[in-house]
């Protein structure tokens, strides 16, 4: 299955993947076990339920601990917003949501067969379709 756009998003192909490695240094690394990798520039925003309800806590080197509980979750939704902003939702309940930067590249994604989602500064997202399938 491959990510479906529509007018003002990308939805990507990450539903029931789960997250095999996660890692928080400089940045927040996330590998899926399906090829899928995802990293985040903070401040990204790492809440229980949806921000609106749950502002949640910027994810930094310091919050090491909350990038753990991503480990081992799978993905519910994951949505790239072509305004640059990423929106993951996993199974145990935590929201992982990045917004556009105005500096660099917020956030990353790129899964099998040449996929990539990067954030543009200045909002923005740049799409590099994967090839097609050989049979």
């Amino acid at each position: 299955m491959t990510p479906v756009e529509h007018s003002d998003r990308w939805v990507l192909n990450l539903r029931g993947r789960r997250v095999a490695r996660a890692t928080l240094a400089r940045n927040l690394a996330l590998s899926h076990d399906s090829g899928w990798d995802v990293m985040v520039e903070p401040p990204a925003l790492l809440s229980h339920g949806p921000v609106h309800t749950n502002p949640g806590v910027p994810l930094a080197p310091a919050s090491r601990s909350r990038a753990s509980q991503l480990l081992g979750t799978s993905v519910l939704s994951a949505v790239a917003f072509k305004s640059g902003a990423l929106r993951m939702v996993f199974d145990a309940g935590p929201h992982l949501n990045c917004s556009d930067s105005s500096s660099g590249a917020a956030w990353e994604i790129t899964g099998p067969r040449g996929w990539r989602f990067t954030s543009v500064p200045g909002n923005g997202l740049a799409v590099s379709p994967g090839r097609a399938e050989t049979q």
